[in-house]
């Protein structure tokens, strides 16, 4: 398929937005500091002295998690976008498009959930818009507004990054890739690797959000940019934020951490982890006087991290270094998570 059609499933190839979305976003506002561009999970405005970044994100709902759990997921997919901006996350907006079949018990568990992340990290709701509507299906139902404010000094963006910069990644690839399916097909975890195995990959499921890993490098100057690696994981993920900067990259691939149960998923179930769906691991470009303090940070809240390459000038490119010699990063296109899951689904 042509990359500027759309896709069967997921994300929109970048070639469409290039064409199609990006050339028409309404009229210019010189109170726009960052819009829309691939590679950054956040726009921003300036309001007076102080900066607000925002982010738009369906409410991802899935029943067959148990609605508490559900609504945990959906908030960290909604705030994770705005962390990474470097800003302090403090604001929620709600659209909830119900189907007509949850009940009132569900929903109450659901929202309660939502209050109660709410509350642990600082946010408040602001306003929103909550209906049950005929034609309104799980796992959409309905979208979400995060927004984050601070000050000029603590906003990352693409044009911080400089030549030299490390690149720091937290916890390995295909994180919501394992958690999910896990959580979603058990009954394939324990065919493929017993019982154990399925509880072990489930566990990942609380992984799944860069909060944490967010707050840790707020603390440090040295962290120009973030981004959380989701859809085409953290080769995307790499591909989109050099894009978005201007800048190339050297990738020392047998750095990058990759947690032992996720890599018996991606080999039991014939997937490359690095193109895989991989909300909660976090992709930083930092400098090298920063980076052993994060990273000593990280680990102390628990979080493994580690350095995997530089940033090199665009002219260099983009570059993988693994065992069989070097090779050109280019964008997965298709992540294999929604292959599986239709094919788990059958």
């Amino acid at each position: 398929m042509s990359e500027d059609k759309l896709p069967e499933l997921g994300k929109i190839h970048p070639a469409f937005f290039d064409r199609v979305i990006y050339p028409k976003l309404g009229a210019a506002s010189r109170d726009v500091v960052i819009g829309p561009r691939h590679g950054v999970d956040y726009g921003v405005i300036r309001v007076g002295g102080r900066y607000m970044a925002i982010s738009t994100d369906p409410f991802f709902v899935v029943p067959s998690f148990g609605f508490s759990k559900a609504a945990w997921f959906g908030f960290h997919i909604v705030f994770c976008d705005v962390a990474v901006s470097g800003l302090e996350p403090r604001y929620l907006t709600i659209d909830l498009n119900l189907p007509p079949e949850i009940k009132e018990s569900e929903l109450e568990e659901m929202w309660d959930t939502v209050h109660a992340e709410a509350e642990k990290y600082g946010i408040s709701v602001i306003t929103g818009h909550t209906a049950r509507y005929t034609g309104c299906n799980y796992p959409m139902v309905g979208g979400a507004t995060s927004i984050a404010v601070g000050g000029k000094r603590d906003l990352r963006s693409p044009d911080r990054v400089k030549k030299g910069d490390r690149i720091v990644i937290t916890k390995g690839p295909a994180i919501e890739t394992t958690g999910l399916l896990a959580v979603l097909f058990p009954e394939k975890f324990i065919a493929a690797g017993g019982e154990s195995f399925q509880k072990e990959a489930a566990a990942i499921f609380s992984q799944m959000t860069v909060m944490e890993d967010c707050a840790v490098a707020r603390r440090f100057r040295g962290v120009h940019v973030m981004h959380d690696a989701t859809e085409c994981g953290v080769w995307g993920g790499l591909y989109e934020m050099a894009r978005a900067g201007g800048y190339g990259l050297r990738v020392e691939e047998e750095a990058i951490p990759i947690q032992s149960v996720i890599r018996k998923t991606a080999d039991l179930f014939r997937f490359d982890p690095f193109s895989a769906i991989s909300e909660g691991t976090l992709i930083a470009m930092v400098d090298g006087k920063d980076t052993d303090g994060l990273i000593r940070a990280l680990k102390d809240q628990g979080i493994p991290a580690a350095v995997v390459g530089e940033v090199v000038n665009a002219e260099q490119g983009m570059k993988i270094i693994g065992r069989a010699g070097e090779r050109t990063l280019e964008h997965p296109k298709v992540d294999p998570y929604w292959t599986l899951a239709a094919e788990f689904s059958k």
